[in-house]
């Protein structure tokens, strides 16, 4: 029965992601998500249900447009699948418990960032600012241990942010600064700190690949937001295994 589960969440997790797809590239725009339908942006065909399959239409179609054969970016499938793997994990990690419905938002969120970051180099408030109140809300209702942690977490995430901004003169963007008090509320301290070492570091080996591929120098734009995704989830699902780790190698 939790194979049975865990493929349930995967498939809802592929949709998910394809409606993830649409939030990052709409909203940082200002465009409605729901009007005008899916469409070709080069032939403006609108898409059918064979186009919209989540990683299969990708997959089927080759890449490209059934109508005009545009090549689709590979940021589609990408995202559809990744989250219905990690859409699958959280399952399986957690079980059927409350905790199970933050991790499912705080991946949903992190994916429609990503998206956005990656696009447009833009983390938008009107993501950001919803699922703050959710996560505030749910952490009165499923608090972490100690009760306070989520506060304390959003306030250390958003300060040391925040200071680097000014310290480093506009070298962090804003909405990288409340995405971390956002993963705050959901991580709390320790795990927040763990996130902004992990992102730091993923971002800084992903910059030099990027940089070097680019050929443009240190002026090539780096979205950041992939880096603290990808780190928030390690420290969500394995942050306390490492600061274990961590205390008894080094102490």
């Amino acid at each position: 029965m939790n194979i049975v589960w865990m493929i349930i969440f995967f498939l809802y997790g592929l949709l998910f992601g394809s409606f993830f797809n649409v939030v990052g590239l709409r909203v940082p725009m200002k465009q409605s998500i729901v009007s005008p339908p899916s469409h070709c942006p080069h032939c403006n065909r609108r898409l059918s249900v064979k186009d919209l399959i989540p990683v299969f239409s990708y997959l089927f179609l080759r890449g490209r447009c059934g109508g005009c054969g545009l090549k689709i970016s590979p940021i589609y499938p990408f995202f559809e699948f990744i989250t219905g793997v990690l859409f699958a994990y959280t399952y399986v990690y957690f079980g059927f418990q409350w905790e199970l419905l933050v991790s499912i938002l705080f991946i949903s969120l992190l994916i429609i960032i990503s998206v956005s970051d990656v696009s447009y180099m833009i983390i938008p408030d009107k993501v950001l600012l919803p699922f703050a109140i959710v996560f505030l809300l749910l952490r009165i209702v499923i608090p972490l241990n100690p009760f306070y942690d989520s506060i304390l977490g959003a306030a250390v995430g958003f300060g040391i942010l925040y200071l680097i901004a000014v310290l480093s003169k506009g070298g962090m963007g804003g909405g990288d600064i409340k995405l971390f008090f956002v993963i705050g509320l959901v991580l709390g301290t320790i795990q927040t700190l763990l996130t902004l070492f992990l992102a730091s570091l993923i971002g800084g080996i992903a910059g030099m690949i990027i940089v070097k591929r680019s050929g443009k120098g240190r002026k090539t734009p780096i979205p950041f937001g992939p880096s603290i995704s990808i780190a928030a989830i390690l420290s969500y699902f394995w942050g306390r295994q490492f600061v274990e780790w961590y205390q008894q190698f080094f102490f």
